[in-house]
């Protein structure tokens, strides 16, 4: 995942530490982490699912149904890409 330099929300760094009984210390690595994580590019992401299902032995069928319920799952909206525009983020 893409390297965070900010630091995390200082409020948001409260809220999981007082949830979750974890250190501050702890959880602003945790936020971060998290933030790193869904910061990731949308092109990236779909890049990187799509390889690691097809070594899970996934046909491409399946993969691009996965992708698309997976984009539409996340926390922050990602643009519906159609299955098309799902081939070409992969092979170009």
């Amino acid at each position: 995942m893409s390297g965070v330099t900010e630091s995390p929300p200082p409020d948001l760094v409260r809220h999981v530490a007082g949830t979750t009984g974890l250190p501050p210390a702890v959880a602003a690595r945790v936020v971060a982490d998290v933030v790193a994580y869904f910061s990731e590019p949308v092109e990236s992401y779909v890049r990187r699912r799509h390889a690691e299902l097809r070594r899970g032995h996934h046909r491409n069928a399946a993969i691009w149904a996965v992708l698309a319920e997976e984009l539409a799952a996340r926390p922050v909206a990602a643009p519906v890409l159609s299955e098309r525009q799902l081939r070409r983020v992969v092979y170009g």
